[in-house]
């Protein structure tokens, strides 16, 4: 082969590659990226609600970016600006649903977008956000791809009446993904309320009152026990012995009185806030659950014997129920002691709608299908079945963590045998007292 192919060769090949690297720096029109963080900073100023928001440029799609031969955003196209204020009012503007007092407001507009660089810091407050999105434009010889950069825009729509009955409904989930919202809400009085949120959060009150506070936790709480099936078999568990009205208030009773004080221990942040703590949590859960179906099984217990021990796995599963609790605990306002009690009382709601639900159909069962005992004995293993795995899967996640080592789990088991200590003392000057009366 002479030079000359030699050099045609590789002119081809360095073309090739020029044009591949080329083909890369267009924005493809359909691809969806991965994970995105969405930022919001919502402020009411008299008569309109100012919007400032930041995505990341690449969540724009279906948009032809003009781009240099070098391959890089042409910021001196004239039509870059059109083609971002068409995106921000397509992908921003049209999924901010705004309310005041439950009637829907008008579309936002955009008043305002501006191109940052991945490093701007300007969010960190109102005044330096607002600033930045309304201040010049990024310069023209800036050399840089189009999906390295981010998207602020400023969005305005009027408003009518109290600011603090402001509601949002983002659909900002299809930006990509797994999109991740940090919103900021700052109210007229100086106070700012901060959410952050996975995905849609469905309708978010930026300031509920107490009632709307109320009636949303009650619903969480409801739905959770309704959707958990680890929780929902431990009351099949409760109830498989003891199906007589007296019998059940005193050990669903004793349950609820200790799931209630652990659930609103963690939520005030009482409870250990280590990685392995809920993998501890879900296998001791399990590992109740198990309990519970082997005692039916066996047939050693009694009432006495088990509103203590609903009441001791009560403490359990109250840290399970505040996982649920934790992350919505932002969508409270200033009302965190009426949204736990709501929860609360959501959670006991769904136990009374399942328990009535429970006690007949095991009555039917064990009168015209088989044997009471007999059928105790097939339900509880069907349970013990299940929760034997759970506690295996669950336990071999838990056993990732070197909790000899971790210092926070060392202190929480202290704490717990003191508690257990107190629990006992306590316990038995009950039993001395009443042996005296008798």
């Amino acid at each position: 082969m002479t030079h000359p192919d030699l050099a045609a060769r590789g002119g081809r090949w360095v073309a090739g590659l020029l044009a591949v690297m080329a083909l890369a720096a267009i924005p493809a029109a359909h691809e969806i990226p991965v994970d995105v963080t969405a930022h919001v900073l919502i402020r009411p100023e008299g008569d309109r609600l100012r919007m400032i928001v930041r995505v990341p440029l690449a969540a724009m799609r279906d948009v032809e970016y003009p781009l240099t031969g070098a391959g890089f955003l042409d910021l001196a196209d004239t039509r870059l600006s059109g083609r971002l204020r068409d995106a921000a009012t397509l992908w921003i503007a049209q999924s901010l649903h705004l309310s005041a007092a439950d009637r829907p407001l008008p579309a936002p507009t955009v008043a305002a977008h501006r191109l940052s660089m991945p490093t701007d810091r300007s969010l960190e407050t109102w005044d330096q956000a607002l600033a930045h999105v309304e201040g010049p434009p990024m310069p023209v010889d800036t050399q840089v791809i189009w999906n390295q950069l981010l998207f602020d825009v400023l969005l305005e729509s009027p408003i009518d009446g109290d600011a603090g009955a402001l509601s949002l409904r983002p659909e900002l989930a299809r930006l990509g993904l797994r999109v991740r919202t940090v919103l900021r809400f700052f109210l007229p009085d100086g106070a700012v309320r901060a959410f952050e949120y996975a995905g849609d959060p469905g309708l978010v009150r930026l300031d509920p009152t107490w009632a709307q506070a109320a009636g949303r936790f009650v619903a969480l709480g409801f739905e959770h026990i309704l959707g958990g099936i680890d929780h929902l078999l431990f009351l099949l568990c409760l109830v498989i012995p003891f199906r007589r009205l007296g019998q059940l208030v005193l050990v669903v009773t004793a349950f609820t009185v200790a799931h209630s004080i652990t659930m609103i221990a963690a939520a005030l942040e009482l409870a250990p806030d280590a990685f392995w703590f809920p993998p501890l949590i879900e296998t001791l859960i399990a590992a109740s659950i198990l309990y519970m179906a082997i005692e039916n099984i066996v047939g050693a217990t009694n009432v006495h014997r088990r509103w203590a021990i609903a009441f001791g796995f009560g403490l359990v599963h109250g840290f399970g129920f505040s996982f649920a609790l934790r992350e919505s605990l932002q969508f409270a306002g200033g009302h965190l002691a009426t949204s736990l009690l709501s929860f609360n009382l959501g959670v006991e709601l769904g136990q009374v709608l399942v328990l009535l639900a429970m006690v007949p159909v095991l009555h039917v069962v064990f009168t015209r299908v088989v044997a009471e005992r007999m059928g105790a004995i097939v339900l509880s293993a069907l349970v013990a079945h299940t929760a034997w795995h759970w506690m295996v899967t669950r336990g071999t996640e838990l056993g990732e963590y070197d909790l000899v080592a971790d210092t926070s789990f060392v202190r929480m088991l202290v704490r717990v045998a003191m508690a257990g200590v107190i629990v006992w003392g306590v316990v038995w000057a009950f039993r001395i007292a009443r042996r005296e009366r008798t």
